[in-house]
């Protein structure tokens, strides 16, 4: 059975709950997700569509990241 904060880590975030979690702006967030950017990171979670016009990211994905970030950090 899953305790109360590893639920939490599975709702669905949108945009702006993943700028003030990350510290990113929207530009940066779409550049990391994009390719042919300089700032692409392979690493950053994948959206998850909600609707035709509506996405969001599972926070579990970002908190990932996140910690990931931290232990590559010099």
């Amino acid at each position: 059975m899953a305790t109360s904060s590893e639920q939490n880590q599975d709702r669905f975030q949108r945009r702006p709950a993943v700028e003030a979690m990350t510290g990113l702006s929207r530009s940066s967030i779409y550049s990391k997700m994009d390719p042919r950017s300089p700032q692409h990171d392979p690493e950053f979670p994948k959206p998850v569509r909600l609707g035709k016009r509506a996405v969001a990211w599972r926070e579990s994905d970002i908190l990932a990241w996140m910690n990931g970030r931290q232990s590559t950090a010099a």
